[in-house]
């Protein structure tokens, strides 16, 4: 049977994020994806919005080192693990992360708009340990897509930096 009874929508919750490592406290509703909370709530807008179901890579970002698309989990299934984007990579202030050089160098870009995703995801792949050949990266990175078609400098940047720390 079915109820006549108005749907009550759910409150936010306020959920405490570590982002960068530093904590954000946010007020979120239960069904708040990770990426709308670092974009709309977090304002850190370089994590990028594609195409919101997982298949372009766009929204890559690490959580506690491995590599996740945030527009497929919620905020809230994050608190208390370490969330970094693509403005929390550098080790030092004013020092690009090696694998941001390395897209430099490279000229793994073209309008920029995959980059961050292209990045964090590179960084989350070389955690893994899997990849040790061009093959391998071309397949494990696979997730993310670049419409401009940067992809040879992309595996180049990639595997400039796999040989640099290994």
């Amino acid at each position: 049977m079915i109820s006549n009874m108005p749907l009550t929508p759910l409150p936010p919750s306020s959920i405490t994020l570590t982002i960068n490592g530093k904590a954000h406290t946010l007020d979120l509703a239960p069904w708040t994806t990770l990426l709308d909370a670092l974009r709309e709530y977090a304002h850190l807008t370089g994590t990028k919005k594609g195409c919101d179901h997982g298949q372009c890579g766009a929204c890559t970002a690490l959580i506690d080192g491995k590599r996740i698309n945030t527009c497929l989990t919620l905020a809230i299934m994050h608190e208390g693990h370490q969330i970094t984007t693509i403005e929390g990579l550098e080790d030092e202030p004013d020092k690009l992360h090696p694998m941001q050089q390395a897209f430099i160098d490279h000229d793994a870009f073209q309008c920029g708009y995959c980059t961050p995703g292209q990045i964090c995801s590179a960084i989350g792949m070389l955690n893994e340990g899997h990849a040790k050949t061009e093959a391998d990266i071309r397949e494990l990175m696979s997730g993310n897509i670049c419409r401009c078609g940067a992809y040879p400098h992309i595996v180049d940047a990639i595997h400039d930096v796999m040989h640099q720390t290994h």
